[in-house]
């Protein structure tokens, strides 16, 4: 078997990965629900490993381990069993599945919503039904869009895309403005982007594509729970989500459990309903992840004291840092890049951090970014405390130079 092309190819490419510094591997962690951001790094069965702190995790705010949230997926196991038991289509839709749907339509001010199995299923599925709906299909696309966008753009067939630079309105008019008006169009785009923590003008996009007659689809997956009044994302939070077609949002990140969905009027997500192979055609979520993602998207529309702590603690981090000397993207969003500028020092940077100071900070490296752009992405919450801050300066202001570079200067 191993002598197959296949084989000798994967050998390969994957020693051209080591060679490169961009060899994946995973971190034995294992979250601590009643001690987050502390896990139990290496342990076969905790608690045989040891504490260390994660910089870099998507549940935002914590509520993957709010305990009404975990109390929530207990008690639908109790009431409902493990499994959904198939697609909604075979096995039913259950009264929670219905819920959550109107919840989050509600949310972000649509008639209807509909649920994936993950953020990248909403995407891929969702782009991709619409994409291959009619003939002649444009899809405008930022340049830096999510791997799941572009993998739906992509895998419509006779559809075409062009793509516009990050967060470039000129050159997104100048490209709807060549474009035939006669033909059905779509932009799409994400309000923050994840890696380097900038924010789409949602409302002038919008209004771009109400001139050329183009929709809008806006990806909000980094912003869900965080920002608005109630956590609607950043649409919400500058008044224009009524001017978005449709709003896809995940509740892994921000509502800290996990499925993908899409929000927007009651035919087209009707449509994709009846249409999107990657919702038909897959098993539904559980009732444990439905309960426990319906609790935690209604606590979060309500407490917006958890919104605010987050951010507190950014603005305390970034204060640190500044103060240490330590470089940073600033970004307006809540995620804080740290450039390191190379694959293998990001890489021994982050290994030193897990080692020497029992700190977790994921390196991302190309292709995730542009080569010479690498970074550790740091994303303080709400249970981040000073000490954990001034612990993470400290190792930053040593495993980046920056104390020797003090003492030269000094001398």
């Amino acid at each position: 078997m191993g002598g197959h092309p296949f084989y000798r190819f994967c050998r390969s490419a994957l020693q051209d990965i080591r060679q490169q510094g961009r060899y994946r591997q995973f971190t034995p962690l294992a979250r601590q629900a009643d001690r987050y951001p502390v896990y139990e790094y290496g342990a076969v069965r905790p608690p045989e490993g040891r504490d260390v702190v994660v910089w870099s995790a998507n549940d935002y705010l914590g509520m993957g381990v709010e305990p009404a949230v975990a109390e929530a997926a207990i008690a639908a196991i109790r009431e409902h069993g493990a499994g959904a038991g198939g697609t909604r289509n075979i096995a039913g839709t259950s009264p929670l599945h219905a819920a959550l749907e109107a919840e989050l339509a509600d949310l972000h001010g649509k008639e209807a919503g509909l649920l994936f199995v993950s953020g990248y299923v909403s995407n891929q599925a969702s782009l991709q039904t619409i994409l291959t709906s009619m003939p002649g299909w444009i899809c405008f696309s930022d340049r830096q869009n999510h791997a799941s966008m572009i993998a739906g753009i992509k895998g419509a067939r006779g559809s075409s895309c062009v793509i516009f630079e990050h967060n470039d309105l000129a050159d997104l008019e100048a490209k709807l403005a060549a474009a035939p008006r006669d033909v059905p169009k779509l932009v799409a785009f994400e309000s923050v982007y994840s890696m380097d923590g900038d924010i789409a003008d949602i409302g002038a996009t919008c209004a771009l594509a109400r001139k050329y007659g183009a929709m809008t689809y806006l990806d909000e997956v980094h912003a869900v729970g965080l920002y608005g009044p109630q956590g609607g994302g950043v649409a919400e939070r500058d008044g224009v989500a009524d001017q978005v077609d449709i709003i896809e949002g995940t509740l892994a990140k921000g509502f800290g459990v996990h499925g993908g969905y899409v929000t927007g009027s009651a035919e087209l997500i009707d449509y994709l309903r009846c249409a999107a192979s990657g919702f038909i055609f897959t098993t539904s979520l559980p009732p444990s992840v439905v309960a426990a993602a319906l609790a935690s998207v209604r606590m979060v529309r309500k407490d917006a004291w958890r919104r605010e702590r987050m951010f507190e603690r950014v603005a305390a981090f970034r204060a640190r840092l500044t103060a240490a000397g330590v470089p940073f993207m600033p970004t307006p969003s809540h995620i804080v890049p740290i450039p390191v500028g190379d694959a293998d020092r990001c890489m021994d940077i982050s290994r030193r951090l897990l080692s020497e100071y029992g700190l977790y900070a994921t390196p991302i490296n190309y292709p995730t970014v542009p080569r010479g752009t690498e970074r550790l992405r740091l994303t303080p919450g709400p249970f981040h405390t000073d000490e954990m801050m001034d612990e993470m300066t400290a190792a930053l202001v040593t495993l980046l130079g920056l104390s020797d570079q003090r003492k030269v200067e000094a001398a």
